[in-house]
């Protein structure tokens, strides 16, 4: 069922239940009543992640509360992702827009990893989790993707679970096209790792080849930025072997 976007979406964290009101936390209050000026009888549409997406009554039982009443359930939770997107932090508002784009193309799980080249960094993993959320309610994503703390990729390889298929963006590939490759990848279960501005370094490069659970693709034949390159990568294996296919 598709999303219906011309009714406020909102997160929220408790569980969603016919008829059991749910009260706005605060910046929930200020949002609804403050910016889009909602009044007693508004509806909007509410999820949490877990619950599937309802049709929720506003009511305000005092000038400083609100809550959101579900009547009636518009979509059911879809299964969970679970394509893993591990990506080298970018500099703020890029990495912004990375999370944003993840969530946007499917992603299960966000998670940092530190490479030598690395140029940006992670000090507030809550406001990754926040930007995830934003981007879930306006695109009309009902599961939310668990971020991970940030990680160095040696010690991510080294304790990598090999039933689970790295395919990473080589910029360094003299290929072109990357369909070839991933059809034949087998495996179910997926990886994306996606570098830094930089790229990744001969060191990265030569140990990530020499791993038979990963597999280096191409991205065509023009450079592009690493923000640009996680997108079109999430795009192709969605299309070659996720969720599209």
């Amino acid at each position: 069922m598709r999303a219906n976007f011309r009714m406020q979406r909102l997160f929220v964290t408790s569980d969603i239940k016919a008829n059991l009101a749910i009260e706005a936390e605060q910046d929930q209050f200020n949002y609804l009543a403050n910016v889009l000026r909602m009044e007693d009888g508004a509806e909007l549409l509410i999820f949490n992640g877990r619950d599937g997406e309802w049709k929720a009554g506003v009511s305000f039982p005092s000038r400083k509360r609100i809550l959101l009443t579900p009547v009636e359930e518009t979509r059911p939770q879809p299964a969970p992702s679970d394509l893993h997107y591990l990506f080298a932090p970018l500099k703020v508002g890029r990495l912004d827009y990375l999370v944003q784009k993840a969530v946007e193309m499917g992603a299960g799980l966000l998670q940092p990893v530190m490479t030598q080249h690395v140029q940006g960094k992670i000090t507030n993993l809550d406001k990754v989790k926040a930007n995830v959320i934003e981007a879930a309610e306006q695109c009309g994503i009902l599961g939310i993707p668990d971020v991970a703390e940030p990680v160095k990729l040696t010690d991510l390889l080294a304790g990598w679970p090999h039933e689970r298929r790295i395919i990473y963006c080589d910029e360094g590939d003299a290929g072109q096209n990357p369909l070839p490759l991933l059809k034949q990848v087998k495996e179910k279960h997926l990886a994306l790792l996606v570098g830094p501005e930089g790229g990744f370094s001969e060191e990265e490069r030569a140990l990530l080849r020499s791993l038979d659970f990963v597999t280096a693709i191409p991205l065509g034949p023009r450079i592009l930025r690493a923000d640009t390159a996680a997108v079109a990568a999430m795009a192709v294996i969605q299309a070659a072997i996720g969720d599209w296919n």
